[in-house]
């Protein structure tokens, strides 16, 4: 059998249907779909539990396989590997995405150090292949050890509604801890999708399938190819700033904002239920493929903090890979303040968006919706940073801190001092507010580039996108 758990058979699409319903209808060639595993002394179905091949997806070249869980538990065996390993490396040579269905007990007891030897090579395909072409994991069922960690050095993970993911499985928790616990509750997609382990959970592998196909029209064929390009069509709102109040202290969902702004129907959020505070989202702008990250006021007020910063980081590092631009929509009050977050590390994980941002080399345009506070109007893809276009709706706030905070500071003896320090405090965060935190003010100093109004944020990002993209492309 396999480490940490055994699979039971059940009915489930066979992994050429699983194969065949991502790519395009009579496109998908086997490979190796013969070979006899030694170790077994029998011939093993599907080539020793795995099925590989190529095909298109929309007519563009993809490398793919699916493992059997039928197949003792879709465990790892020297030949299963060598199939996966086959695969990746015309991959690699080919300069195609790779999708994989994964679904296996981890390696195989039978066949001891070489089953982990073959995940070895597999694993060091997994990181040959970043950042060349990209890698999407399809998790159909439960997968154990070696099972997990090759989805992990994935760029996208999606997991079916009943799938679950683990290193050691509950047999082996409960011999080594002594804890009882569910497959589910252990590594189910509930687990998952909140801790950033996987992008999007899906109801089984025929959605899996459909939403991968999707992802792979954001995507370029490999790293330094052009992302495909759609028909423009116009966005559900015609002005984003109806949905966005005044108040800066009022919650709304940003994602009704960027509605307004991006292609009607285009947007793919990525790991909606991990770090709501920040909306991560592939979506289109005049039929060009963008990279949304936006702050969510509807979760924390929109603050930055260690798991958000995380989030945050890895879809720029991904977006950067494959040449696709960031739009950043900014309305943050800063970064959460506190022991927790302090002993949760965003000092380390704060910095990591920050380089993220830094290092990036696709075009990124920055647009302050109400409000950006502190280290957070750094981290969020700031002019100085190295954002290539800032724009602020009229309303918006940039500064160290807002005016009320900062007049208690500040001003604190002048206050002390006055007979009526309600109505001096009022008038002094006017006075503040004006000087120091205007977009105005900030587009006076250099420090975003226009203050525009919010039904012309499209116009004006499908603007910069064309022409600075071009720049860049020159560079």
């Amino acid at each position: 059998m396999s480490i940490g758990i055994a699979v039971e058979s059940e009915r489930r699409a066979s992994p050429l249907a699983r194969l065949e319903s991502l790519c395009d209808s009579g496109s998908f060639k086997a490979i190796r779909s013969g070979v006899r595993s030694s170790a077994l002394g029998e011939r093993a179905r599907d080539g020793d539990g795995v099925v590989g091949g190529l095909g298109t997806v929309d007519g563009r070249p993809v490398a793919c396989y699916a493992q059997d869980a039928d197949f003792l538990g879709g465990s790892l065996g020297a030949a299963h590997a060598d199939t996966i390993d086959r695969v990746l490396a015309l991959a690699h040579r080919s300069r195609v995405p790779v999708v994989a269905f994964v679904e296996s007990g981890g390696a195989r007891l039978q066949e001891g150090i070489a089953a982990l030897s073959g995940y070895s090579r597999i694993f060091r395909r997994n990181v040959q292949l970043s950042g060349v072409v990209p890698q999407i994991s399809i998790i159909g069922g439960v997968s154990a050890g070696g099972g997990c960690y090759s989805p992990a050095l994935t760029d996208f993970v999606v997991m079916t509604s009943d799938a679950a993911m683990f290193l050691t499985g509950p047999a082996v928790v409960q011999e080594v801890t002594g804890e009882t616990i569910g497959i589910g509750k252990l590594g189910g997609p509930r687990v998952h999708e909140r801790n950033g382990v996987c992008d999007a959970v899906v109801p089984d592998t025929a959605a899996a399938a459909a939403f991968a196909r999707s992802l792979l029209r954001y995507l370029p064929r490999h790293a330094g190819d052009e992302p495909p390009r759609t028909v423009e069509a116009e966005p559900e709102l015609a002005d984003p700033g109806q949905v966005v109040p005044d108040d800066p202290r009022k919650v709304y969902d940003v994602r009704a904002a960027i509605a307004g702004i991006v292609d009607d129907g285009s947007m793919t959020e990525l790991a909606p239920r991990w770090a709501r505070n920040l909306v991560t989202a592939l979506a289109r702008i005049d039929g060009r493929s963008v990279g949304v990250i936006a702050n969510q006021p509807r979760y924390s007020g929109g603050v930055l903090d260690a798991a958000s910063s995380q989030k945050g980081a890895r879809f720029v590092d991904t977006c950067d890979r494959y040449g696709i631009p960031l739009v950043v929509l900014v309305d943050t009050p800063g970064f959460m303040p506190g022991e927790h977050q302090e002993r949760a590390g965003v000092i380390r994980f704060g910095a990591t968006l920050v380089r993220a941002f830094a290092a990036a080399t696709v075009t990124r345009v920055t647009v302050v919706l109400r409000k950006a506070y502190g280290g957070a109007y750094i981290t969020m893809n700031s002019k100085d940073l190295g954002a290539d276009m800032v724009l602020a709706w009229p309303g918006a706030e940039l500064g160290v801190m807002g005016a009320r905070s900062a007049v208690g500071i500040v001003n604190r003896r002048e206050l002390a001092a006055v007979e009526d320090p309600v109505a001096a405090r009022e008038l002094l965060e006017v006075d503040y507010a004006d000087r120091h935190l205007s977009a105005t003010a900030a587009a006076s100093g250099g420090f975003i580039d226009e203050v525009i109004e919010p039904g012309e944020t499209r116009t004006r990002l499908i603007w910069a996108l064309s022409t600075i993209g071009q720049s860049r492309s020159l560079r």
